[in-house]
């Protein structure tokens, strides 16, 4: 039996889903949702969905499913949108709030000028994991410039989670990857047994860097915020990039800025944007 679904689509530096409001209730098949409504050309169009849903910890909960259904457990592009619909939409939640998800409670700032327009999000990420069992990845310790062979090229990657798996690797040139043909065998590599996102990295300076990224279940994306997360905490203990020092990442969305602090705790500021309101028969 269909029904009708109302949805509000929202980008953060162009990666993209499809928001629900599930404070009463929670959508039914939301693996089934996600696999309907992604596809660019036949239906909505999303990197995936996002529910927000009550939360006993929280001012909400975030659950989200990549393009292919799989959930994931962490977006922050997406937890910055889940922010600004709370707090301009949802009655009783300020700038100052937290929301739950399967990698933590993440506390976040909606950033305003003098007049009250919106201008940012600010996420506290929490730490990054860097031990490899704790990735996970198949080996021990730091994986710091690890040699993996992928394909028929050695890669030099630098491995980190930020509550889901991130390979990083720095190129000299990130317009000429074939990410369609390069990204699956990463994101399928038995050396990541929870599959991976990988994040391919050019150093602009000190305190800039290119990315592009291949995020699994979904492909590539104009943006990953725990990517570049990722991508900056990787610079960091590669020497490319200084510790408690903000850094700009450019994506094909757009910008975020990222400061890893010394204890690897990481802070995220980027858009949040609502783009329009919908419904469908599902």
């Amino acid at each position: 039996m269909s029904e009708t679904l109302h949805f509000t689509k929202m980008h953060g530096a162009g990666n993209d889903y499809i928001y629900f409001n599930c404070l009463d209730s929670e959508l039914a098949d939301p693996a089934g949702v996600a696999v309907a409504l992604s596809p660019r050309r036949h239906a909505v169009g999303a990197d995936g969905i996002v529910m927000i849903c009550k939360s006993s910890v929280a001012d909400a909960k975030m659950r989200m499913f990549n393009a292919d259904g799989s959930e994931g457990k962490m977006c922050g592009n997406a937890i910055r949108c889940v922010a600004r619909y709370l707090s301009e939409r949802v009655g009783g939640v300020g700038d100052e709030l937290t929301v739950e998800t399967l990698s933590g409670i993440k506390r976040l700032t909606i950033n305003r000028d003098e007049k009250g327009a919106f201008l940012s999000v600010s996420v506290e990420m929490g730490r990054a994991i860097l031990d490899g069992r704790h990735i996970p990845v198949d080996a021990d310790g730091l994986i710091r410039d690890y040699p993996l062979t992928v394909g028929r090229k050695t890669w030099d990657i630098t491995a980190v989670s930020m509550g889901n798996p991130h390979a990083v690797t720095f190129v000299s040139d990130t317009g000429r990857l074939n990410l369609e043909r390069i990204g699956p065998l990463f994101e399928n590599h038995p050396f990541f047994p929870d599959r991976v996102n990988t994040e391919f990295v050019k150093p602009i300076s000190e305190n800039e860097i290119e990315m592009r990224v291949w995020e699994r279940g979904s492909g590539e994306t104009f943006a990953c915020g725990t990517g570049a997360c990722a991508a900056v905490v990787a610079s960091c203990i590669t020497g490319r990039c200084p510790f408690d020092v903000p850094v700009t990442v450019r994506l094909l969305g757009g910008t975020l800025s990222i400061l890893c602090r010394s204890d690897f705790t990481v802070q995220m500021t980027g858009g949040a944007e609502f783009v329009f309101d919908g419904a469908c028969v599902y």
